[in-house]
């Protein structure tokens, strides 16, 4: 089972879900995207996986977003993929990709929602919110729907 997550360790989000991955006992597959950039053709990968507007992707606070003026709507989804490619810190973060989906981690227990295996531990973010409680279970606003 490969799990890979596009990470970046100065994000806390970031760190996050990445101990999140380990608390269900697998060491994942760490690209980090600023060190080593996925390129275009995994950007189009990634965009077609997540389901999601290459828009939602983009990532603005500490990014050349506003220099760019990429909130122009006459950007082309192919135009707005060429920009992270060339520019890696506009791709939003942490994105995982397990066999059960890719999915775009903000906030860091979305990535719950597609790890094959159960939490093993109890689990609080960096700021001490729980996450998983003793029994391996979501915590409060954090329950599955």
């Amino acid at each position: 089972m490969t799990i890979t997550i596009f990470h970046n360790p100065a994000c806390g989000t970031s760190r996050n879900t990445l101990a999140l991955i380990r608390n269900c006992g697998v060491e994942p597959v760490i690209v980090e995207y600023l060190k080593a950039p996925p390129g275009r053709a995994r950007l189009v990968e990634l965009v077609a996986a997540l389901g999601m507007p290459v828009r939602d992707m983009l990532r603005q606070k500490g990014t050349p977003y506003d220099e760019l003026k990429l909130d122009d709507p006459a950007w082309t989804d192919d135009e707005l993929i060429d920009f992270m490619d060339a520019h890696p810190i506009l791709m939003n973060r942490p994105i995982v990709v397990t066999p059960l989906g890719t999915r775009l981690c903000r906030p860091s227990e979305a990535v719950l929602d597609i790890l094959p295996s159960p939490q093993l531990a109890p689990f609080a973010k960096e700021d001490g919110e729980p996450i998983i409680d003793a029994d391996g279970k979501r915590t409060g606003r954090h329950v599955a729907s």
